[in-house]
């Protein structure tokens, strides 16, 4: 039986463990750090050439590395459910590094603010969510919370049970957001409706609606900044 070409079989100058050891993580490919992770390929090919015919199907993406499932994963010989759960983990804990490096009370002050905030949450979702962001007088956040899934027409999304939110949480500040998980960020006439419904609610109730973000992965439309809050 064939033996498994692994990372041990190298020579000592290409092993990835060796090399981040003698230069760092920064030194390493993308599939090399994750070739680390998996430790061996198949017998054809080794865990790095593994992960670089991986990642090119995800052109090269760790975020669409990152929407896979294992089912898709394990469809590459030589990637079992084991290593799959593995890279998808560490796809995640990428994810929760960046909303750590946000911090638990951001300033969101501005619509480039709200997405990079948002994206953690959001780029690896397929379906609709929508989120709101209570804030302070000074834009500071005091809680964000998931509104609805799976989609953002009026029925989905209850306007009353925002602007309690808000009351509840002594917001004086609020955006909206969700994300289009076709990747495409412009409105829909159903998010033109919700948004200026969102905007009477919130001026009845004497709160700022700063903004309705639409979050996709490398993109973002702010009514704010096209002039329509």
């Amino acid at each position: 039986m064939a033996e498994k070409l692994t990372i041990a079989n190298w020579a000592e100058e290409d092993k990835p463990r060796e090399k981040l050891e003698r230069l760092g993580a920064s030194a390493l490919s993308n599939a090399e750090l994750l070739g680390i992770l998996i430790g061996s390929g198949s017998t054809d090919e080794s865990a790095v050439d593994l992960m670089k015919r991986i990642l090119k199907d995800c052109d090269n993406n760790l975020n669409q590395l990152g929407k896979k499932t294992i089912r898709e994963l394990t469809q590459y010989k030589g990637m079992g459910p084991a290593k799959a759960i593995t890279i998808l983990a560490a796809c995640e804990l990428g994810k929760r590094r960046a909303l750590d490096k946000i911090g638990t009370r951001p300033d969101l002050g501005s619509s480039l603010s709200i997405y990079n905030y948002m994206l953690p949450k959001m780029q690896d979702l397929d379906t609709e969510e929508a989120w709101l962001l209570m804030m302070n007088q000074n834009f500071k956040l005091i809680k964000a919370s998931c509104i609805s899934k799976g989609g953002i027409t009026e029925t989905a999304t209850d306007i009353r049970l925002i602007i309690k939110e808000a009351v509840l949480n002594n917001a004086t500040i609020i955006a909206f957001c969700h994300n289009h998980p076709s990747n495409n960020p412009q409105p829909s006439k159903t998010d033109d409706v919700l948004t200026q419904k969102i905007a009477k609610a919130c001026e009845i109730m004497r709160l700022f609606f700063m903004d309705h973000v639409i979050i996709t992965d490398g993109a973002f439309y702010s009514y704010h900044d096209k002039g329509k809050l």
